[in-house]
């Protein structure tokens, strides 16, 4: 078995021995990473069994030429160099939060933009409308394909007071999750703290963040009820929609022979609709831990997520599409979008 390494220095001096199939070509083992906790057949993060999904089936649709082996809870790299790594070759693929790769390529962050995605059918109406195709291209454009599109909802877990409108938020140390998010949150009065939800167990333990807000799946994996007294569950409504797609590195993945991508790709495509029902489910299955460990369970309202949608269009939303023409118009084709889905 040949090393990533050594493909993909191989593809680019000698192209004609990758176009190989069958028995006679080489097997390349993709080596997939992701920051969730690891999970054991049908139990534990449903994004780490989506993963080893990935693996299982690429490695029967391509008679074994392609295997992938998972990494999960950062084991294999930090989570905040994963996306760089993707885009370098360095690593083959990702289950990553696009939003944390809004340092490196700012036009990323509106995939976890306060109240600009409110439910699962927003979601997964991006990946064939004009605003998921500006973003396949971003990323295309940076070394990265998007093999699987799966959004996600969120809520808060809080450690004293509950945090469900704005209202509640001014005075809290917050994690939101992106600089958009933290923008709403600031714009409503809170402290912001910057950190990937695999560090958030730790900070709300040690008093350095008063409230979370993460995914459903997260608020489960990361074990935040025994620590949270309170949670705003987003029930699939939320002002926190994030897209967490399936990454590939784009060099590795154009090396490959156009059979073995295109069972990629169809294999990303394939799995979304497992994504999407494990992520609804983790929607309940998050209000029934909470209440199980004695914490006190709200649901987003209607009225709440109003003036949440209020603070974010004057800060987050503003402040994004006013850094540039592209950021301008990615924002207006997610607005049109949400506003066609609403």
């Amino acid at each position: 078995m040949i090393t990533r390494r050594q493909f993909a220095a191989g593809a680019a001096a000698a192209p004609a021995l990758f176009n190989l199939t069958g028995p006679a070509a080489a097997a390349v083992n993709l080596k997939i990473s992701h920051q969730f906790p690891g999970s054991s057949g049908e139990e534990g993060d449903f994004r780490d069994r989506m993963c080893k999904r990935f693996a299982a089936e690429i490695a029967k649709r391509t008679n074994g030429e392609l295997t992938g082996t998972v990494y999960p809870d950062s084991s294999l790299m930090k989570t905040t160099a994963q996306f760089s790594s993707i885009r370098k070759g360095a690593l083959d693929m990702s289950l990553y939060p696009l939003a944390y790769a809004g340092g490196e390529v700012p036009e990323l962050n509106i995939t976890l933009m306060p109240c600009l995605v409110s439910s699962y059918t927003q979601g997964q109406a991006w990946k064939d409308a004009p605003i998921g195709r500006e973003i396949n291209r971003i990323c295309e454009d940076k070394g990265v394909v998007i093999v699987s599109w799966v959004w996600q909802a969120g809520g808060c877990a809080s450690r004293s007071a509950q945090l469900l409108g704005p209202e509640d938020a001014k005075g809290k140390k917050v994690r939101g999750g992106s600089r958009e998010m933290d923008l709403m949150f600031k714009e409503a009065g809170a402290a912001v703290v910057s950190l990937p939800s695999n560090e958030a167990y730790a900070a709300m333990q040690t008093g350095a963040v008063d409230a979370v807000v993460t995914s459903s799946t997260s608020l489960i994996s990361f074990r935040m009820e025994e620590l949270a007294k309170h949670l705003a569950g987003g029930g699939g409504k939320s002002y926190w929609f994030m897209f967490e797609p399936l990454l590939m590195s784009k060099a590795i993945f154009s090396a490959l022979p156009k059979a073995q991508q295109d069972a990629i790709m169809a294999t990303g495509a394939d799995l979304e609709a497992y994504g999407y029902a494990a992520a609804k489910q983790d929607d309940k299955s998050v209000v029934e831990v909470y209440t199980k460990k004695g914490v006190k369970v709200q649901e987003m309202n209607d009225a709440s997520l109003a003036q949440w949608k209020e603070l974010a269009r004057v800060s987050a939303w503003k402040d994004y599409a006013g850094k540039n023409e592209q950021s301008a118009k990615l924002m207006k084709l997610a607005v049109e979008l949400s506003e066609k889905t609403a």
